[in-house]
């Protein structure tokens, strides 16, 4: 089918789509066959807004179409490239860069990552003696999050803490000082955080006469995931385009697993009556699972309260039914699961094709112990980032502060690296620096201690020559200079070595300081050298993954711990009919991650750290809610007992007459 139409002026247009992708449905493809169309109907590639989550997504996408309409164009027609593709935060901060005159802004502003924002809350906390309160003030993680949710959901503070923090409630006049303290600080030293990155964006098309300006600019906007946008990412879309025209979403209002983040599932599910005119396709053939695994999915979204409905029915057809295995315990749980990993990877499905799902890391503490003792590899998904090791964030904040000095975070970071140089120097030091304006009259900084001064002028030199000379080589001459302090402060020496050596490739990518910083900043890499565990001989490695982060993935077989109640659904989930239904898609997501086998495993009885105290280490399990009759008919239930469980050997001969013998009690 042709969806579209020539317009007014000659341009090829079309009334709002919505495009409904069901897990394993290609939604990747439907997107990129969407482009290549546009641009096979006219529509120049440099007039197509691509919107993404992920920058991966962005450029896949973009190879993709680019592709099929290379294989397709005419002979000696020229095929343009897509220039706007990528995620919402790297768009908006490049529209932002390019229009900081109308925002009052410098070009040269930085981008605070999130730990920075909340060391910036931080310090603006400890300024209003916060933290010196007798009663529990939030920490500054908590502080940035409550920040956050407010700005991206746009709503009041005081709605944020009623329905997502009623523990803080009572703090919210000290709160709302805290962030518009948090606003100022940004604001004096021209640095955004990520959530700015849209805030500012929504402020430019919030007027009329840029908001023109940017819809004219591109004939079609494509927006992927569209369940995971929050509320002020809809809004920028509804200012662009608020009658739609040349607007296409995908997404499944299924896989809605991010209201943490304050995604708004209502996005995608109020969309038609948002854009009226909108038609919307539901795909429903999935090419990643069996059958058995989408009767089960479909089982469980079945009984969804709000949704798009749909059922996924598989194009490789029939395989095997899901099991549902009861163990005892936790440890019970471990021991089954290296089990079945070990018998399946004998049946030559390897280890990387394998992966165990769960709610929570601290679920799967058991499991890598007694892979540890079985020797078998695995990777497991979440914990610390590369932009967040510590030396690497050192050499960043160089870059950071030689790009923006009004950046006082960064300025605070380099300068306490210096032995004998405490907040107090640090602290005149910025001032110094604001009040001459270059880096070249931290030199004459008066009263440097005697033991930091030789190690001061280094510095000092660094940053001077840093304002003065090109980007290329820059960073290999921070690296001169930061090797003795890395070697200082830190163990593993070597491998932080090889993480620094690596920023230096990446940024030969980049064409000047400032779209470097800022890159790094919103797409960093996953995994730094001095986390990595010992290499091994055998590549082959297991995946250990919270269901959040495999989203998008998927593996030949899927364990999926701890599914009881308390887990799948989360306790914190089950007190709001909204939050119930975000745990139901999050099992939802957690099932369709499977190809071909599929392990629910529960405990009876599980460890809670809390309870020990009490001196009782274990509770016991109730059946997953989302365990209902229709959901176990798809499903094979067995219980599975390690061979080490108390070594007896059961007499199953003799039988004994129950019924008679309770009836007689009472007869």
């Amino acid at each position: 089918m042709t969806y579209g139409r020539l317009g007014p002026t000659g341009a090829w247009t079309s009334p709002p789509l919505l495009i409904i992708a069901g897990a394993g449905t290609g939604k990747t493809t439907t997107l990129a066959h969407r482009v290549a169309h546009l641009c096979q109907q006219g529509v120049s590639p440099e007039r197509i807004l691509l919107l993404t989550f992920t920058r991966l997504a962005a450029r896949e996408m973009a190879r993709r179409s680019e592709l099929m309409v290379a294989t397709a164009r005419m002979p000696g027609k020229e095929t343009g490239k897509i220039q706007w593709a990528g995620t919402f935060h790297a768009l908006g901060s490049r529209l932002i860069r390019h229009y900081h005159k109308n925002l009052g802004l410098e070009e040269s502003f930085t981008v605070l990552d999130r730990s920075d924002a909340a060391d910036a809350i931080d310090m603006e906390r400890q300024a209003l003696g916060f933290h010196k309160l007798k009663e529990r003030f939030p920490q500054k993680a908590t502080c940035l999050d409550i920040y956050s949710r407010t700005v991206n959901a746009q709503c009041t503070l005081q709605k944020t803490l009623i329905e997502w923090f009623p523990h803080f409630i009572e703090w919210h006049d000290e709160l709302r000082a805290l962030f518009a303290a948090y606003v100022e600080r940004k604001l004096k030293q021209q640095t955004l955080d990520y959530d700015d990155l849209l805030l500012y964006w929504f402020y430019l098309v919030d007027d009329p006469r840029i908001a023109a300006d940017l819809s004219d600019r591109f004939d079609h906007i494509l927006v992927d995931e569209y369940q995971d946008t929050n509320q002020l990412q809809a809004l920028i879309i509804q200012r662009i385009r608020p009658g739609g025209d040349g607007l296409t979403v995908v997404g499944d209002d299924a896989q809605s697993i991010y209201s943490f983040r304050a995604a708004d599932v209502e996005n995608i599910l109020s969309f038609p009556e948002h854009y009226p005119g909108t038609t919307v396709i539901k795909l429903e053939e999935n090419y990643r699972s069996t059958q058995e695994i989408l009767e089960t999915s479909n089982a469980l979204m079945r009984e969804a309260k709000r949704q798009y409905h749909k059922a996924l029915h598989a194009v490789r057809g029939a395989g095997q039914a899901p099991q549902l295995v009861t163990v005892e315990d936790e440890q019970e749980e471990a021991l089954f699961l290296c089990e079945q990993i070990l018998e399946r990877r004998e049946q030559g499905i390897g280890l990387q094709q394998q992966a165990v799902l769960f709610r929570n890391s601290r679920h799967a503490m058991r499991l890598e112990i007694e892979l540890g003792k079985r020797n078998i590899p695995y990777v497991k998904y979440g914990g610390l980032r590369f932009m967040e090791a510590a030396h690497v964030k050192d050499v960043l904040s160089v870059l950071n502060w030689a790009e923006n000095p009004r950046n006082e975070l960064a300025g605070f970071r380099i300068l306490q690296i210096l032995d004998g140089i405490g907040p107090a120097t640090a602290r005149r030091a910025c001032d110094h620096l604001q009040m001459h304006g270059h880096f070249g009259s931290l030199l004459s900084l008066p009263n440097v201690p005697v033991a930091a001064r030789t190690q001061w002028l280094a510095m000092a030199n660094l940053m001077e020559s840093l304002e003065e000379s090109r980007w290329p080589g820059q960073l290999e001459k921070i690296l001169a200079w930061y090797k003795p302090h890395l070697e200082r402060l830190y163990d593993n020496r070597f491998p932080r070595e090889g993480d620094l050596e690596q920023l230096i490739q990446l940024s030969n990518d980049y064409p000047d300081r400032g779209t470097f910083l800022t890159e790094l900043t919103l797409d960093p890499p996953s995994a730094s050298g001095d986390l990595a565990g010992r290499a091994h001989i055998d590549e082959d490695f297991l995946i250990l993954s919270t269901v959040h982060s495999a989203k998008g993935q998927e593996w030949d077989t899927v364990y999926l711990q701890h599914f009881t109640d308390g887990t799948f659904p989360s306790e914190f989930g089950t007190d709001h009919p909204t939050r119930l239904e975000e745990e139901r898609r999050l099992a939802y997501v957690a099932l369709t991650r499977a190809k071909n086998k599929l392990v629910i495993v529960s405990p009876f009885k599980y460890f809670i750290p809390e309870q020990a105290r009490f001196g009782d280490r274990h509770v016991y399990g109730t059946k997953s809610r989302f365990l209902t009759d229709p959901v176990l008919k798809t499903v094979v239930s067995t219980h599975w007992a390690s061979r080490f469980a108390g070594g007896i050997a059961w007499n199953n001969e003799v039988k004994v007459d129950l019924q008679h013998r309770v009836r007689a009690m009472w007869t």
